[in-house]
């Protein structure tokens, strides 16, 4: 009994790791910084149909900027995140909440004029799809925001 409870956990460990993997933030590549400071990432948002997914690759690009920074992509992009803090994301949960909520400040950030008709990659599993979208973050104009805010210095 032992080794068939094993053998089912063997074979099933694997592909609940890869599912967890596939959606995750860290599939954010910088294709280039701007001469105004702002970063054109290529991002993948996970959603019920193409809207949400658009809106969540929105949300991730402007979080790693914020949170995480872009290290993978064309050399020139290895930007530092904004906010260095340790800690932060708990200290000013309530903040970012607000600012990360559907049609939140958060947009004001964005820009999809970089984006080619048809030149998002798309997938589909039983509960929604993945898109994965060219989005430019208006950095310094970000970075301003939470300076104003006193969240940076």
């Amino acid at each position: 009994m032992k080794k068939l409870i094993f053998s089912i956990f063997v074979m099933v460990v694997p592909f609940l790791s890869v599912n967890a993997q596939v959606y995750a933030r860290n599939s954010i590549k910088c294709l280039g910084v701007e001469l105004d400071g702002s970063q054109t990432l290529r991002v993948q948002g996970y959603g019920r149909n193409r809207s949400d997914a658009k809106e969540q690759a929105m949300k991730n690009a402007v979080w790693a900027v914020i949170f995480d920074g872009v290290r993978d992509g064309v050399e020139g992009c290895n930007q530092r995140p904004l906010l260095t803090e340790v800690n932060a994301k708990e200290r000013y949960e309530d903040y970012f909440n607000l600012f990360f909520a559907d049609e939140g400040p958060y947009k004001e950030y964005v820009s999809l004029r970089d984006t080619k008709k048809r030149s998002g990659g798309r997938s589909k599993d039983k509960v929604g799809y993945a898109y994965e979208l060219t989005i430019r973050v208006l950095r310094p104009q970000l970075k301003a925001r939470l300076k104003a805010d006193n969240l940076i210095d």
